[in-house]
């Protein structure tokens, strides 16, 4: 199922919602033109490693990346968590990504209002990368992408929105259709879709060492999209919204 667009209604413009677009667009601009450094350059110093963050709680002071005894610090480990967030590997993950963003952010950000709304998102991307690691936690594969960040914001409009409506691209073996499904059902399948998908691949790897392999970060989906469910409700809702609070 692939949303197009969604009808719950906004009241102010997303300012921050479009400034992430504009961002992570110029940033894999950047990376796709070579500037300032080779794309795997720059993923291999600004993507997230979880095995950084292992070495750096047991007190390793380097690990081994592909055969290059790489060294380890509070700073090498830990900003890559947010510096991955604005990175993307494809035109295709980009596009999925910002589209995500583009049809759930703007209401999120109505809801909570601008300053809360970029704490909210990083603070999603953060809950992210824990997940991705406590359940990979020997990976020396780079992760990068808003993804986690954006389940974020899927799961707060699940809280907030479950029965505004989706348009869905639905394809049906030999043809497409469309239609227009409750957000709790295409977010909810969503979800499930990314449980189970991350389930398989631990499973899959269970019996080897996961270090070398890479893929789609599906835990990392998982935990941003829960911690987005849970956030939305501490994050106090913006005044100028309380008089739309019977929608």
């Amino acid at each position: 199922m692939i949303p197009l667009r969604d009808d719950a209604p906004r009241f102010s413009t997303p300012w921050m919602n479009y400034f992430l677009i504009a961002l992570n667009t110029a940033i894999f601009l950047a990376m796709w033109a070579g500037v300032p450094a080779p794309a795997q350059v720059v993923v291999n110093v600004f993507g997230f490693v979880p095995l950084k963050i292992t070495a750096l709680l047991e007190g390793a002071h380097a690990i081994d990346l592909g055969g290059a005894l790489v060294p380890v610090n509070a700073q090498s480990a830990i900003i890559p968590i947010f510096t991955s967030m604005f990175l993307h590997a494809s035109w295709l993950h980009l596009i999925g990504n910002m589209w995500g963003l583009w049809i759930f952010g703007d209401n999120v950000e109505d809801h909570l209002g601008h300053f809360a709304y970029i704490l909210f998102y990083l603070l999603c991307g953060i809950g992210a990368a824990v997940t991705h690691t406590l359940l990979n936690l020997t990976s020396a594969v780079p992760s990068v992408g808003a993804s986690g960040a954006i389940a974020g914001v899927m799961g707060a409009y699940f809280v907030l929105y479950p029965r505004a409506r989706v348009l869905t691209l639905v394809p049906l073996i030999f043809f497409f259709t469309f239609w227009w499904l409750p957000a709790w059902v295409v977010l909810g399948y969503w979800f499930l879709l990314n449980f189970f998908s991350g389930a398989a691949t631990s499973v899959a790897v269970s019996s080897q060492t996961s270090a070398g392999i890479g893929g789609v970060a599906f835990w990392a989906h998982v935990g941003g999209f829960i911690t987005g469910m849970l956030l939305v409700k501490l994050f106090p809702v913006r005044q100028q919204r309380s008089r739309y609070a019977a929608w």
